[in-house]
């Protein structure tokens, strides 16, 4: 394994990275077929993953069902404390996962280095959440009780991006755990490396029972096996539309039930009388640049009102064409590389169309090259027509679209008239505005006067085709169990229901 460029900066022994090996029911497996890794900024070859077979998938989801079984049999207060000393170890090994996945993403280490302990975080909140989930007593008539009861499903299937892999372990193994499930990860083939370390930890560690926790890698068939796995009880996704709607169709065939977490297309709205300087900042900021653009709720639309279009949109700009790409090693890189080959020919063909559409280029548009190999991607700003292609489709890039508005609702007509609906943001001193913004948006998460922020228990998920279900919060964790309903009779014989009314 040629890891000495990321060897040389984290000094994890190279037996933790052994090649072709997966965590599959308390053990690591191999298999004959496998699967690259390399490090997007320099073409280096990182490592080969194997490529799970249908046995070994069986073998994850049945160990799954099975440890769920003891981890069930452990009081709720005791899966907490087990819960958070992972997530202890977890934060431990934050150093290590965060250079990981710089390696395997090429996004900066000025951004990845909080995701392994947001992951931990992640953990620590649901550990505390347990307790919380309660049935509820309901009204009933002559001698009877009823009550509802949370349960988990019993096997969580998750699939995670490529974007965030180490801070996505813990988004992903919390609420599951937590909610009394077993689980099997499969990571993102274009960036598994943390998530295989993260099975590292799970072996030392020793917290959980065997099987518990299973980590399968592979390319998209590996996933589509495991969705339609008859064992499967919930799947719980992070991707593209495509790829979800595929998965959504997958899960029919079981009917297993599915939380999503898809694209977006997310509306930066500026008000007449918003501050021009907070607004253009923030534009620049909710576009994500130290991870390339890579985000879901990155503000690719720049919705600015006429009257004040000029001002924010040269600050912004001016701050695009700041932003210096570089080594994402290096503290000074404020952007870094797209995640893989593919990725980036995607961006460049949205870039190149754009052009042939003539919308107007205001800054980058051009891939750069600051090693001899390398995809990298000049920030890049377009003015455009709201039909335009890429004012419609996400991305997932460093390239935002300005749009003019100058009716409300005009403004909001073209916010909401994409498919997707995660996120937006609203930049006003009004607040009248502001709340007339909230109601008319089709977005789960809208932020007021910033662009971005997100703190562990709000919860996060999208209208539309920006996906099903609520995450990091208790909404979260309640979507990891289903209902129960029980009614008791305690008058000793059996209910005539039928000669009711």
């Amino acid at each position: 394994m040629k890891f000495e460029r990321f060897l040389s900066l984290t000094g994890i022994e190279v037996e933790l990275l052994i090649e072709n090996r997966m965590y599959v029911d308390g053990e690591f497996v191999t298999n004959d077929e496998t699967v690259a890794t390399t490090d997007p900024a320099t073409g280096t070859h990182l490592a080969d993953v194997p490529v799970a077979t249908e046995d070994q998938i069986n073998q994850a989801v049945a160990a799954a069902a099975r440890a769920s079984q003891e981890w069930n049999s452990y009081s709720p207060v005791e899966k907490g404390k087990r819960l958070e000393t992972f997530a202890d170890a977890l934060s431990e090994a934050s150093d290590d996962l965060a250079n990981l996945d710089v390696a395997d993403t090429g996004s900066t280490i000025k951004r990845m280095q909080y995701d392994p302990e947001k992951g931990a975080e992640l953990i620590r909140y649901f550990a505390g959440l347990i307790t919380e989930l309660k049935g509820d007593t309901l009204p009933t008539e002559g001698q009877t009780f009823d009550f509802t009861r949370r349960e988990p499903y019993g096997v969580v299937a998750a699939i995670s991006p490529f974007n965030h892999p180490a801070m996505f372990v813990g988004k992903k193994l919390a609420p599951a755990l937590a909610a009394g499930n077993g689980i099997v990860m499969k990571p993102s083939e274009v960036t598994p490396l943390s998530a295989l370390y993260v099975g590292h930890l799970v072996e030392e560690t020793a917290i959980f029972p065997d099987g518990l926790v299973n980590f399968i890698t592979g390319a998209g068939g590996v996933g589509q096996m495991l969705v339609e796995h008859p064992n499967v009880d919930l799947i719980n996704m992070n991707g593209s539309v495509e790829v979800g709607k595929r998965v959504m169709e997958s899960a029919a065939t079981n009917v297993t039930d599915v939380i999503l977490e898809l694209g977006g297309k997310n509306p930066t709205i500026v008000f007449p009388d918003a501050n021009v300087e907070k607004a253009a900042t923030g534009a620049a900021k909710g576009m994500s640049l130290p991870w390339q653009g890579q985000s879901c709720s990155s503000g690719s639309r720049l919705l600015v009102h006429e009257s004040i279009r000029d001002d924010v949109v040269s600050r912004v700009v001016d701050r695009f064409e700041a932003v210096r790409p570089d080594d994402p090693f290096k503290e000074s890189a404020d952007m870094g590389s797209i995640v893989s080959r593919q990725q980036y020919e995607k961006v460049l063909r949205y870039i190149e169309q754009t052009k042939e559409e003539s919308a107007e280029l205001l800054t980058g548009g051009e891939a750069i090259q600051p090693f001899e190999t390398g995809y990298f991607i000049e920030p890049t700003v377009f003015e455009v027509a709201p039909e335009l292609t890429i004012a419609n489709e996400e991305v997932f890039g460093p390239v935002l679209s300005v749009i003019t508005w100058s009716d409300y609702e005009e403004m909001i007509e073209i916010a909401n008239g994409v498919d997707y609906g995660l996120t937006a943001s609203v930049w006003t001193d009004s607040l009248q505005d502001a709340h007339r913004a909230i109601e008319d948006l089709e977005a789960g998460y809208v932020w007021v006067n910033q662009h971005g922020g997100h703190f562990t228990g709000a919860p996060f998920g999208g209208y539309k085709e920006s996906g099903i279900g609520k995450k990091d919060s208790l909404e979260g964790l309640i979507g990891h169990t289903r209902l129960k309903n029980v009614n008791v009779n305690f008058e000793g014989g059996t209910h005539d229901w039928h000669s009711l009314g």
